[in-house]
Formats: C-alpha cells, structure tokens, sequence
C-alpha cells in the first residue's frame, strides 16, 4: 500500500481474540455507555426543563454534557459493535469521521473548561461584576466560541491528516482512529507538515491550562481572604466540581498522549485511553451533581416526573384494553 489513496479500510486494535472477552468487553462498555448517556441526558434534560438553572453556573455543565455525549458516542458505538460481531475492520471513511469527532468534542470540551474557569474567576474574585461580564450573551458567545474551535481544530487535523501518504499498513494501534495513530502508518518524509498543526495544538491548550492554573490561583487567593469559614466553604464548594472534571481530563489526557516511549504498548495504550476517553464523559455527571444541592433536587423531579408520565401512559393502555 503505497499512500492513503489504495486503502479502503483500518484494522482497528482489539481488546481481545477470546469470544468470552470479546463479549465481556462489549457488556462492559454498554453499561458505562448507558450510564453515560443516562447521567449526561438527565442534566441536559433538567437544566433545559427548569428555568431557574437558565443561569451560567449550569448552562457550561449542560454544554459539557453535550461534548461529553459526542465524544462517548464517537468511539464506544463501534468499538462495541466489532466485538460483538467479532471484528475489528472500520472503514476508510468511519475513520475519517472518528479523527474527526474524537478531535472535536475533545478539543472544544478542553476549550469549554477554560471558559468555565474564567466564569468561576468572574465569580469569585469579581463578584459586583458578575452579572455584567457573564451574561446571557457573553455565555452564549464564549461557549458557541468553544465549539467553534474544537470544529476548526478537527477539520484542519483530519484534513492534514488523511491528506499524507500511508506507507505502513492499516493496522491502527488503538481501539478507535486517532491522529497519532495515523500519523505512525504515514511515510517517514511526509508526516512532518501534520506534526506542524499537532505542535500548534499543543502551544494553544498550553496556554490554556496556564490560563486555567492562573485563574484558580487567584480564585484561592480571594477565597483564602474571606473571613468566614461557611463563606469559604461555600466559594470551594463552587468550584471543585470544575476543578475535578479538569484535572480528571487533563491528568488523562497528559499521560495518554505525552508519556515517556519507553513505557508505551499496546496493551498500555489500550487501557490509558479508555481512562482518558471513556472515563471522564461517564464520570462528569456524577462529579458535577455530587456536590450541588439545587441540581440534585431538580434532577429527582425530573425522574419522578418521569415515573409518574410512565405509569400514566401504563394506566391508559390498561383503560384501553
């Protein structure tokens, strides 16, 4: 196979050749899935349902739960898929797709966290100007930003990356496509203008993370100053959710991508990728509701309505029979 044009189909990397695994493997993955889609859907549901949650502190985390759903969704549907059909083939275009989509929410989530870190600054540290700086259309416009972003950066790295020639096979090291992974089946000569964007890349979410780590540092500062313990408590208790979701990505996604090549395998690859793309989109709903009294509350109305619709619709086809 010469270059990327005579390849029609990646061999993806599998989690097991055992059929008992390989069936484990996709139970396994389909209840994190559900639970994913279950925890993340619940908060998209209750802040869109209640108006009293139209408020920035909640219209970030439903945009997370957003990013989180699509970037579950671009790699667990298949991965699940092959094992239950006992394959491991994905097509030259699903894979197009996937560096796509994976790029994308990852990129525009990572972004939506730095946002959210300038709205708890804002919120601490500038108090009496909240309301101004934050917004119903400064969040709408920072957030549509966020996406914006993780859409440019994702076309511009599947562009460049399905553009250079293949010289070494099709066999992906990884459970979904990712650039990397592509990046190590391209010729010698002609991966370097893609490693180009993928340093850019890593210039902007540096300086990302500088910005996040500088906002926190003068969030603990103007908490540290309040004299009252219940109104520090109060102040950490705001922020440790988003503190949490971002050390949780970045903590992941660091050692997926930036660890030493003298521990790196397949096998080791496999499962820290699972922890950085699997874990945080299921983990996330569960981080954000733990600690908020108001969001908790609402999300059990939203199930008790639900039941209650439920056995209603029951109470109605039993009439009807």
């Amino acid at each position: 196979m010469s270059n990327g044009s005579s390849i029609t189909e990646f061999i993806l990397l599998a989690f097991a050749d055992i059929r008992e695994l390989q069936l484990l493997h996709f139970s396994l993955f389909l209840g994190i899935y559900l639970a994913a889609l279950l925890g993340n859907g619940l908060i998209i549901t209750t802040v869109a349902c209640n108006h009293h949650l139209h408020t920035p502190m909640y219209f970030f985390p439903l945009n997370l739960s957003l990013l989180d759903l699509g970037s579950i969704s671009s790699t667990l549907p298949k991965s699940m898929a092959n094992s239950l059909w006992d394959t491991k083939v994905i097509s030259y275009a699903g894979c197009a797709a996937q560096v796509f989509l994976v790029v994308f929410f990852i990129s525009a989530e990572y972004f939506l966290l730095t946002v959210m870190a300038y709205d708890r600054y804002v919120a601490i540290c500038k108090p009496l100007h909240y309301k101004t700086l934050m917004g119903n259309r400064a969040c709408v416009h920072m957030a549509a930003a966020a996406w914006a972003s993780g859409f440019l950066n994702a076309v511009l790295h599947m562009a460049k990356s399905f553009s250079i020639p293949l010289c070494q096979g099709n066999a992906v090291d990884q459970f979904f496509c990712d650039v990397p992974q592509i990046l190590k089946l391209s010729c010698s000569h002609s991966y370097l203008r893609e490693v180009g964007l993928v340093m850019f890349s890593v210039f902007v979410f540096w300086w990302c993370f500088v910005f996040i780590v500088l906002s926190y540092v003068q969030i603990f500062r103007a908490v540290l100053r309040i004299p009252s313990q219940h109104g520090r408590h109060k102040a950490f208790s705001t922020c440790l959710p988003h503190l949490a979701v971002v050390s949780l990505f970045i903590i992941t996604g660091t050692f997926a991508y930036l660890k030493p090549p003298s521990i790196s395998s397949p096998s080791l690859d496999l499962v820290v990728a699972v922890l950085y793309v699997v874990l945080p989109p299921a983990v996330n709903p569960l981080i954000y509701s733990m600690r908020n009294q108001e969001l908790k509350e609402s999300i059990g109305k939203v199930i008790v309505i639900s039941r209650m619709v439920v056995n209603t619709g029951k109470f109605s086809s039993a009439l009807q029979e």
